[in-house]
């Protein structure tokens, strides 16, 4: 039995393609179903539908042999023995520094003022800022990012952007881009050993499908960025 870690939304959705390219269809919505454990066209594959935080843990302690996340999850929860073959180019999006339209963030960079920062992305934040020589006190958020700045939370937030339409209903500007993120596909070290035929095939038409996809030869969909 192969089994893939996902989460729900914008992931899962976009990997369905990469999946019909290996002969593997979701015999379930996750949206639509309470289930957990889906089925899939293949006896012997199934996806685990997970939250998006745990997606490397399941994979790294073998609880899945294959997950699909975003590099930011890697970078901040870590990517200790896990291997990573891909990188799939879906749900991309960026990591960003946002701020109150009215808030002169540059100015108060330059002056060494000492940044309040509300973030879910502690570990990323904390290096980016270092590497700057900027001063921050990191507040740890876990949603509704944009309601720090217009409650006096923090002066700034590090959140992830796609088409940024949030930030702008919630008057709020991009001042700094920290980088860009797209999913990975990570196995776990000790499934790929012993499940080695499977989980590369699975490899290898997620590959084919990518350079299919760049070459126009595959219609991937798109979305908006």
């Amino acid at each position: 039995m192969i089994t893939l870690a996902l989460s729900k939304g914008r992931i899962f959705e976009e990997t369905l393609p990469l999946l019909r390219s290996a002969g593997i269809e979701v015999l379930e919505d996750p949206e639509k179903s309470r289930k957990l454990i889906l089925a899939t066209n293949q006896a012997d594959v199934r996806v685990l539908v997970v939250r998006a935080t745990d997606v490397p843990t399941y994979v790294q302690y073998g609880g899945a042999d294959l997950g699909i996340t975003g590099k930011d999850m890697l970078l901040e929860h870590g990517s200790d023995g896990l291997y990573q073959p891909l990188d799939l180019q879906i749900a991309k999006c960026r990591i960003s520094v946002a701020v109150r339209a009215d808030f002169d963030y540059a100015s108060a960079v330059r002056q060494g003022s000492r940044l309040k920062v509300a973030t879910k992305y502690v570990a990323i934040a904390r290096e980016f800022f270092a590497t700057k020589g900027v001063h921050v006190d990191l507040i740890k958020l876990y949603g509704s990012m944009e309601l720090a700045p217009l409650v006096g939370l923090a002066d700034a937030i590090v959140d992830l952007v796609s088409t940024g339409n949030t930030l702008k209903a919630n008057h709020l500007v991009e001042v700094e881009h920290i980088m860009d993120i797209s999913s990975r596909l990570v196995v776990n070290q000790a499934a790929l050993k012993l499940k080695q035929v499977p989980i590369r095939r699975i490899i290898d038409a997620f590959a084919k499908a990518i350079d299919d996809c760049h070459s126009g030869s595959m219609d991937c969909g798109s979305s908006p960025q």
